[in-house]
C-alpha cells in the first residue's frame, strides 16, 4: 500500500472571494485540518492568552499585528497537526510570514482564488442585514420583498460598515498590497495554483479536480458531483 505524503496547503484569496465556502468543501471533501489565522485570533482574544492580549493591543490601536505574533501563533498551532493533512487560512500575509513558514515546514501547494475585484465589490456592497435577528439579504440573489425592508418584521434593513463600498475599496486595495508579493513568492517556487472565475460554484469543480490529485475524498456522499 503506497502512503501518501501529508498534504501542507495554503489558501489565499481577497475578502469575499468565497474562501470560506471553498475551505469547508474542501474539509468536507478531502478531511484536512483547516487553520485559520482569524479565528485563532479570535480565540486568543477571548481566552486572553498572552499572544492574545498583545494582538489585541494592536488591533485596539488599528495597526497590524507585527509578522512575528502572527507567525509565532500559527506555528504553535502548526506543531500540534504534525500527523494530518491541513490547510492554512489568512496566513502567511507578507512574505516574512511565508519565509518564516517555510523554515519550520514545506508547504506543497497554494490554492489562489483569483476573483475579479468588480465581482467582489458588486457581491459585497450588495450585501444588507437585519440587526436583530442578523438576517441576511443579498440585492443580487435574495433580495428583500420590499428593498431596505426585512421580510418578517418590517424593520429597516442596514449595510455593515465592511459593507460599503468605500470600505470594500480600501480593503481590496490593501489585501492587493500586502499579498502580491506573497503570491509572487509562491508563484517563483512553483507552488502557486490560481483559480480563476466569478462563481464559487464553477470555480469549485476545478479546486476539487487539482486536489484530487493529492487526496482521496473522505465524504460518504456521492463523489462524482462534488458540492
Amino acid at each position: 500500500m503506497v502512503v501518501r505524503p501529508l498534504l501542507r496547503a495554503v489558501i489565499m484569496g481577497p475578502p469575499g472571494s468565497g474562501k470560506g465556502t471553498v475551505s469547508a468543501r474542501i474539509i468536507k471533501h478531502f478531511g484536512v485540518k483547516h487553520l485559520s489565522s482569524g479565528d485563532l485570533l479570535r480565540d486568543n482574544m477571548q481566552k486572553k492568552t498572552e499572544v492574545g492580549i498583545l494582538a489585541k493591543s494592536y488591533i485596539d490601536q488599528g495597526q497590524l499585528i507585527p509578522d512575528h505574533i502572527m507567525t509565532q501563533l500559527m506555528l504553535n498551532e502548526i506543531k500540534g497537526l504534525d500527523q494530518y493533512n491541513w490547510l492554512l487560512d489568512g496566513f502567511p500575509r507578507t512574505v516574512a510570514q511565508a519565509e518564516a513558514l517555510d523554515k519550520e515546514c514545506h508547504i506543497d501547494t497554494v490554492i489562489d482564488l483569483d476573483v475579479p475585484f468588480e465581482t467582489i465589490k458588486c457581491r459585497l456592497t450588495a450585501r444588507w442585514i437585519h440587526p436583530a435577528s442578523g438576517r441576511v439579504y443579498n440585492l443580487e440573489f435574495s433580495p428583500p420583498k420590499v428593498q431596505g425592508i426585512d421580510d418578517i418584521t418590517g424593520e429597516p434593513l442596514v449595510q455593515r460598515d465592511d459593507d460599503k463600498p468605500e470600505t470594500v475599496s480600501k480593503r481590496l486595495q490593501a489585501y492587493d498590497a500586502q499579498t502580491k508579493p506573497v503570491l509572487e513568492y509562491y508563484r517563483k517556487k512553483g507552488l502557486l495554483k490560481s483559480f480563476s472565475g466569478t462563481e464559487t460554484n464553477r470555480i469549485w469543480p476545478h479546486i476539487y479536480a487539482f486536489l484530487q490529485t493529492k487526496l482521496p475524498d473522505v465524504s460518504q456522499k456521492d463523489a462524482t458531483n462534488p458540492r
